[in-house]
């Protein structure tokens, strides 16, 4: 049995855990900050280009089913989703082309902390069916806990989402392989299709309190503001469909999480 807290353990879990940071050309300093604290943490971790959405004409945009996603969401996909998408596909590719057990994925706006990899890995340990953890959300209620890991972390599944937030999460090599067979149809933001286990067949489970915050480099948004949200937006009797849909999606929500 791996034991975490020493040494030998330390150095085992570079091989069986990889990181991978997304991070746009553009965005040289948050790339230097990152790089920083993961040198502080002792993480190694590996850069991953982000894909910048709006250097994509809409009519370039592979494996993007636009009616699906306008019906499903309400709204237009915005640019910088779209290139979100497109980087963490890349991700996991990048994961299962390596030798690496497992990664831990994440966008550059992440705050890492020195026990982060010991608890992500005793995070596998509580659960070792799972092949997606989410590390990292925006609200978590109505958690049913399965597990409580070495450390202290409790994990389930939540009955009220979504989650918000694809900026940390743990994935095997069976994870990544079955959301990477479901990329060629993007119908939701990738954050909303990191959650439907239902759909992807993905064995997902998430933390109840967050073991990463996002940093101070999450105040600014390199996906959209509020406004560039709001202007692709339906609005009344178009989006009936979207909320029926999205009454759907919950009741298969709870089934999953009660499962």
């Amino acid at each position: 049995m791996l034991k975490l807290n020493t040494a030998t353990g330390k150095k085992r879990l570079q091989r069986l855990i990889g990181a991978y940071v997304i991070n746009l050309d553009s965005s040289a300093k948050r790339w230097s900050e990152v790089s920083s604290q993961a040198t502080l943490a002792g993480m190694q971790i590996d850069r991953i280009p982000g894909v910048d959405g709006s250097a994509i004409p809409a009519a370039q945009r592979s494996g993007f089913n636009e009616k699906e996603f306008l019906r499903r969401n309400g709204r237009q996909m915005l640019p910088g989703e779209y290139g979100c998408y497109r980087a963490h596909m890349r991700a996991l590719e990048a994961f299962l082309s390596s030798n690496f057990e497992n990664a831990i994925i994440m966008e550059d706006d992440v705050e890492l902390r020195q026990d982060f990899t010991l608890r992500a890995a005793a995070i596998l340990k509580a659960v070792p069916s799972a092949e997606v953890v989410k590390l990292l959300n925006h609200r978590s209620k109505w958690c049913r806990t399965v597990a409580i890991s070495e450390y202290g972390d409790s994990i389930g599944r939540c009955l009220h989402g979504p989650q918000g937030s694809a900026a940390c999460y743990l994935v095997t090599r069976e994870g990544a392989r079955k959301l990477l067979e479901s990329a060629n149809n993007i119908e939701f933001p990738y954050d909303m299709t990191l959650e439907r286990g239902w759909k992807t067949g993905v064995n997902i489970f998430t933390v109840r309190q967050n073991i990463v915050e996002l940093s101070e480099r999450s105040a600014v948004s390199q996906i959209a503001n509020r406004a560039q949200y709001r202007a692709v937006k339906l609005r009344g009797v178009r989006k009936i469909g979207t909320h029926f849909l999205r009454l759907v999606e919950y009741a298969r929500r709870i089934r999953y999480a009660l499962s």
